[in-house]
């Protein structure tokens, strides 16, 4: 009888850990590409980010931004990126035209 309480204490601390070391993050909402997103409202005032050190020499900051996801404005915060020889990144941006707010997303454009 010992034994067995041994081993179920042993399998449920394996568990415990094996389960620790999880991390479930929401995947994104990237609408797809060539569709355009339009918000009735303009999206609130750009949060203030702490911006830290870069991860690497060369790095650059891509500041947050506000998306349409669900119905709702959703911020999504800034992040480090490596440069990307021949390219310039192009920041996201929202403008009213016809009625309405359109995302014009951040991307990456060849330098020309």
């Amino acid at each position: 009888m010992k034994l067995i309480v041994v081993r179920a204490a042993l399998a449920g601390t394996l568990l415990a850990v094996g389960l620790s070391g999880c991390v479930v993050t929401a995947r994104p909402i990237v609408p797809a590409v060539g569709v355009e997103v339009v918000a009735p409202s303009a999206p609130p005032a750009p949060q203030v980010e702490v911006v830290g050190v870069a991860p690497a020499p060369g790095y650059f900051w891509i500041g947050g931004a506000w998306f349409w996801e669900g119905g709702r404005y959703a911020w999504r915060p800034g992040r480090w990126e490596a440069p990307r020889a021949g390219y310039r990144w192009v920041p996201h941006a929202w403008v009213y035209n016809n009625g309405g707010w359109h995302m014009h997303p951040g991307h990456w454009v060849a330098r020309g």
